[in-house]
């Protein structure tokens, strides 16, 4: 053995098992990671291809969606303001002490623009809330429904050139005329009410004022006109006072409908009663007293009778005078039953008719109350309009009386230097700035999403974390190989792949679920062999007390690759003319004795239950010479009653005749079987697959492994991806090339 080592091309430090785990008694904590920089640049070469093509979708949607947008057009109109306004006849300080200070005068007069005042009369005439509702912001709350809700459009804005006395009114519209026609009515509205608190108005503004004056007549005189036509039709002068005396009447109508139907029910209740043949109702009417004393009277008689005929006999006079009282009696309570029950019926009627009468009165009122509503509104319309007219019509003669006096002043001190002009080119939306945007958002996501996806993943990837993080040796990592074939092919001495036969020649199948996704070329074959003659080289080098006589191979969890490992290492040491023992201890799911296209009808199963001797049973394979397998035989659920002194008695027996003895156990977690083998053998090897197995996982597996002192070589890192880890795949490029030179020699 020591020959053979030092013959060996010496190990790169990574791959060279340090001393066993030693043994602590707490849960064994792996360390906080530390991410290279270089690991970021990994996940941008990883993810690069979908960070791509979401940033290109998200550019394309984001241009698609801004030419499929309605463009919005910008008109603005300049306002000159002069800061020395003529006196007029308010006096000369009382307006032009106003403007000493010319930044807080022309704050204020921008404030001023954006007023109710102003808006209101320009969002009347081009019925902006209808036009263009979305221009218009929702007032709050408590101007819900209101007229006087204060107007403040979204789409204006007032903003001021530096060192000037201007100011710039813009306006935006999907309709570029509409742009500016409401620009330019901004300022003439702003305009009109300066003149009107200044007492200024111009020659031009009173022009305005006459032509407007006319068409405000004879709207006024139309709306005049309809609403006197309305109250004419209506047939009354004040809808809503007639309105209250209608509300009042029909809540006391309701009332007695009420009532009636209270009484009604009543009524009916007894003359049911009565007509059922009960006296109930009858004893509590006017003449119920009459006909419970008659009661009183019939039952003393029937008394009277009884006795009578008891004593004298049906013969006896008595008995006739007792008979015949008894009848007047009966023929008396009949009358006056029949007199109640008369009157009760007619009682009854009377209550049936005047509820029918109440409720429809009811509903003649609802009916008139409803129909004087309805047309009440209608009213209300025609009188608020009416009155609108009137106001405006008044308040445009006040103006122009004002501008009359005003005449003799000199010009306004405010005026409009450049009227709005209809826009050319949409301000909105701008297509290259969103798109531009849309690129640095989606990149900025795409980056963050892959970073955050890779934070987020709980697995080892490359043996750096393996080492990084549970401060374990990593003895071996092994390459992703697309051929499953070539890769499942144990390694012969000269180190080439070849397919292994057993006795009957036969080449191995594939294990379920063995189609590893990677590369499929002869480069990563070639590492992925070097890699197997890596793991054998760094068992044999590691420095334990006592020489590595026999190894076993398990993992956190199935389906990670320790059966293939353990194939492959077993046949990696007997093609050093090793004499190798493959035993398949996983006597649950079986795997082996598949990878060898070997029986398995017998197998350690039976050498544990004592049926039959291990040396019976192993098979002897012929490529590579001196390795012998030993399969699991049936599978049981009683594996862990099985094991116990006898697996340490079979390796023992094992290592006297082999150089090497290689135990694939089940998976640690969750099963007890590898937890009694790993006590039995010189070492333990941990296999997790890159990607796949957590950090979780393989720190309970190590720490488990530590509590019951058995001998951790290290961890092998299977199906690593050459992206993830590319230093370790720089290892094994060269050392390939190197041998490839030596056979060519």
């Amino acid at each position: 053995m020591k020959k053979f080592e030092n013959n060996l091309p010496a190990v790169p430090e990574v791959y060279r098992a340090a001393a066993p785990v030693p043994v602590i008694d707490a849960e064994f904590e792996p360390q906080a990671p530390q991410v290279p920089l270089a690991h970021y640049l990994w996940i941008l070469r990883k993810h690069g291809w979908t960070i791509a093509g979401f940033v290109v979708a998200a550019v394309l949607g984001t241009l698609i969606v801004s030419l499929r947008l309605t463009p919005v057009y910008e008109s603005t109109v300049t306002v000159d303001i002069d800061r020395q306004m003529p006196t007029g006849v308010l006096g000369p300080e009382s307006l032009q002490n106003a403007t000493n200070d010319a930044d807080q005068f022309l704050a204020t007069q921008m404030k001023l623009i954006q007023s109710d005042s102003v808006l209101r009369p320009v969002v009347d005439k081009f019925r902006l809330r209808e036009v263009e509702k979305d221009a218009l912001e929702q007032p709050s709350e408590r101007w819900q429904g209101s007229d006087e809700a204060p107007v403040i459009l979204k789409y204006l804005k007032i903003t001021r050139p530096p060192n000037t006395y201007l100011l710039l009114i813009s306006y935006r519209s999907p309709n570029r005329q509409l742009a500016a026609d409401v620009a330019n009515a901004i300022a003439l509205s702003y305009l009109a009410h300066t003149y009107r608190i200044r007492y200024k108005a111009t020659a031009g503004l009173s022009e305005f004022m006459e032509r407007q004056l006319e068409e405000l007549r004879a709207k006024m005189e139309k709306s005049s006109a309809a609403l006197a036509q309305f109250e004419r039709e209506l047939n009354v002068i004040n809808p809503e006072e007639k309105t209250s005396i209608l509300s009042a009447r029909l809540l006391q109508l309701n009332t007695e409908y009420t009532n009636a139907q209270g009484d009604r029910v009543k009524k009916e209740a007894a003359y049911n009663s009565i007509q059922s043949g009960s006296l109930a109702a009858a004893q509590v009417s006017s003449q119920g007293e009459a006909l419970k004393k008659l009661t009183e009277n019939l039952n003393e008689a029937k008394e009277r009778f009884a006795e009578v005929r008891n004593h004298y006999g049906i013969n006896h006079p008595e008995y006739r005078k007792a008979q015949t009282k008894v009848q007047e009696l009966e023929t008396q309570i009949a009358d006056t039953g029949a007199s109640i029950a008369q009157r009760v019926e007619i009682e009854y009627r009377e209550a049936v008719n005047r509820e029918a009468m109440l409720e429809k009165a009811v509903a003649e009122t609802k009916a008139e109350f409803d129909r004087l509503n309805a047309r009440s509104f209608e009213y209300q319309t025609l009188k608020r309009e009416a009155e609108s007219d009137k106001k405006l019509y008044e308040e445009l003669v006040r103006k122009i009386k004002e501008a009359g006096i005003n005449a003799s002043f000199q010009n306004s001190s405010i005026r409009v230097a450049d009227p709005a002009r209809p826009g050319l080119k949409p301000v909105f939306p701008l297509t290259w700035l969103n798109v531009l945007l849309a690129f640095l958002f989606a990149t900025f996501l795409g980056v963050g999403a892959a970073v955050l996806t890779d934070v987020l993943d709980n697995t080892i990837r490359d043996p750096d974390q393996v080492a990084r993080l549970m401060n374990t040796n990593v003895v071996g990592s092994l390459p992703t190989v697309k051929d499953w074939r070539r890769r499942l092919s144990p390694i012969s001495s000269s180190g080439s792949a070849n397919g292994h036969r057993n006795g009957n020649g036969a080449i191995p199948a594939p294990p379920n679920g063995a189609v590893p996704a990677a590369d499929n070329t002869d480069q990563a074959l070639s590492n992925y062999e070097e890699a197997i003659r890596t793991l054998r080289t760094s068992i044999l080098l590691t420095d334990f007390d006592r020489s590595l006589r026999s190894v076993l191979l398990t993992s956190a969890s199935p389906s990670e690759g320790k059966s293939t490992v353990a194939a492959h290492l077993a046949a990696t040491h007997a093609g050093q003319h090793k004499r190798t023992l493959l035993i398949d201890g996983d006597l649950r799911r079986p795997s082996v004795h598949r990878l060898y296209q070997v029986p398995n009808s017998v197998g350690l199963s039976n050498v544990l239950l004592q049926q039959i001797s291990w040396r019976d049973v192993v098979i002897r394979m012929d490529d590579p010479k001196g390795l012998d397998v030993l399969p699991a035989g049936p599978p049981t659920r009683r594996a862990s009653d099985l094991i116990g002194s006898g697996v340490a008695e079979l390796i023992e027996e094992a290592t006297r005749e082999y150089d090497l003895v290689v135990l694939d156990a089940p998976p640690l977690l969750g099963f007890a079987e590898p937890l009694q083998m790993a006590t039995a053998v010189d070492g333990v090897i941990v296999v997790a697959r890159a990607g796949d197995t957590s950090r979780k996982a393989l720190s309970s597996v190590i720490g488990t492994l530590a509590r019951l002192r058995a001998n951790l070589v290290g961890v092998v890192l299977n199906e690593v991806h050459r992206k993830v880890s590319a230093g370790y795949y720089y290892y094994y490029g060269h050392y390939s090339k190197y041998y490839g030179r030596t056979e060519d020699k």
